[in-house]
């Protein structure tokens, strides 16, 4: 694949039933100096052109949540040094910076120009700790959407709605492999629960659905029964693991009218999408996420530092693909290097392949969770709160120990904090936190009070 956007590619914006096909815009970044755009993505039509446009006239663009508080965005901008910032802007204007109708434009060329292969950057560490950008290739971009179409059968005749922000690395794989497949993308900024979401669904035939670990638990609450959508046909899973429970059970929902659930696993990292299992199998593979994306490789590091790809030999999980970043950046020299990784991306997770090179996860080499797709540092979690406190990661939801204080309070903070919905945590009261022998949590033993 050479282009992103396939000639037949569309965008239909729910609200008003425009059908939108040229997506790129000629001089949309006249008189923006040379440089890497900051893009705050909200679920528009017109933020899909902006983007669009950047990735297929080379421009490099990050993606940013809309939301983003001024004091953060302020930040990433003095780090990164963009050539503009488009979208929801803070009041206060940066340094070398001018104001323009829906953004800032950087009056001189940043010092550093970014790597002619950095198409794409998205913000990682979630809303703790000092979040980096993941530097990824246009080639990465690409691989990783011709893996998907290939994976899921993607035609031109699909429609996807977006079910999920386009900053969010899973819901930008959703929009890159529409566009690639000459696809249809419903733009509807509601969600699952909006009073527009269900209706677009109905009425403009949307065929599949691409969901995190929550919304599975929202379409629970509100009774989803895919014969009520006679078009949608194709449920996918990414963002964290789903209930097992669950897995079966909307696999059940979607056989009985002749659809399909995929489960996937991905990262940022990797452009995101990893692995995919395959629909026809997930019965006799429930809890595995499969094995890896076409193109790709996975393997098992061991302690002592040799690979495997033998089976039920349990490390840490290796994958090797063309989809892989070239890198993180914390600052604007960063965004000048080149590829770090050769293919090569350390997961951070420990699992096993099976006989038929399917991956089983069971666990994280390093303290993160996921709330609503969004990653979080379980240490900098503790730290928000006033009283000693532990962490760890549940389904999609963090479940939190505390030694004092009320837990509901403790809750309505970390959501506030963290600009979340209050139900993606779980804090607890307990006696006393379980200590290893050299005195620090048993985050073990924790686990398995969740």
């Amino acid at each position: 694949m050479t282009a992103l956007r396939h000639p037949d590619a569309r965008i239909i914006d729910a609200a008003t039933g425009d059908v939108v096909r040229e997506l790129v815009r000629p001089g949309l970044f006249d008189g923006v100096p040379p440089g890497v755009v900051f893009l705050r993505m909200p679920t528009t039509v017109e933020a899909v052109v902006r983007y669009v446009t950047a990735f297929e006239t080379g421009r490099p663009v990050a993606l940013l949540d809309p939301g983003l508080p001024d004091e953060t965005l302020l930040e990433f901008v003095d780090r990164f040094e963009p050539a503009a910032v488009f979208g929801p802007v803070a009041e206060e204007l940066p340094k070398s910076y001018q104001a323009v109708a829906d953004g800032w434009v950087r009056e001189t060329p940043p010092e550093t120009a970014p790597h002619p292969d950095l198409a794409v950057l998205l913000a990682t560490s979630g809303s703790t700790g000092d979040p980096k950008l993941v530097r990824l290739s246009r080639r990465a971009v690409l691989a990783n959407a011709d893996s998907i179409i290939e994976a899921l059968g993607i035609t031109g005749a699909e429609v996807a709605i977006s079910a999920l922000p386009f900053y969010y690395s899973y819901g930008m794989s959703v929009l890159n492999t529409h566009l690639a497949a000459g696809a249809t993308l419903v733009v509807e900024p509601e969600g699952l629960l909006g009073r527009g979401f269900w209706p677009a669904v109905d009425g403009l035939g949307v065929t599949s659905l691409a969901l995190v670990p929550s919304q599975y638990e929202m379409l629970v609450r509100l009774r989803f029964d895919p014969a009520r959508h006679p078009a949608l046909r194709t449920l996918t899973q990414a963002g964290g693991r789903l209930r097992p429970e669950l897995v079966r059970d909307f696999h059940e929902r979607m056989t009985s009218v002749g659809g399909r659930l995929f489960v996937m696993y991905g990262q940022t990292e990797a452009a995101p999408r990893l692995t995919t299992l395959p629909a026809g199998r997930l019965g006799e593979k429930l809890g595995s996420v499969g094995p890896a994306v076409p193109g790709g490789r996975l393997s098992i590091r061991l302690e002592d530092g040799t690979e495997t790809t033998a089976p039920d030999v349990r490390g840490e999980v290796l994958y090797r693909g063309p989809n892989v970043m070239l890198g993180y950046a914390g600052t604007a020299a960063d965004l000048a290097r080149g590829d770090d990784h050769d293919g090569l991306l350390v997961t951070g997770d420990l699992g096993r392949l099976d006989a038929d090179g399917y991956l089983w996860i069971d666990g994280r080499r390093k303290r993160f969770g996921k709330v609503f797709g969004v990653r979080l540092n379980l240490d900098d979690v503790e730290r928000m709160l006033p009283v000693p406190a532990a962490a760890v990661s549940g389904d999609d939801k963090l479940v939190v120990f505390v030694t004092d204080g009320e837990p509901p309070h403790l809750r309505r903070t970390l959501a506030d904090r963290l600009k979340l919905h209050w139900t993606g945590f779980d804090v607890r009261a307990i006696e006393a936190l379980p200590l290893l022998s050299n005195g620090k949590v048993d985050y073990r033993a924790l686990e398995g009070l969740r």
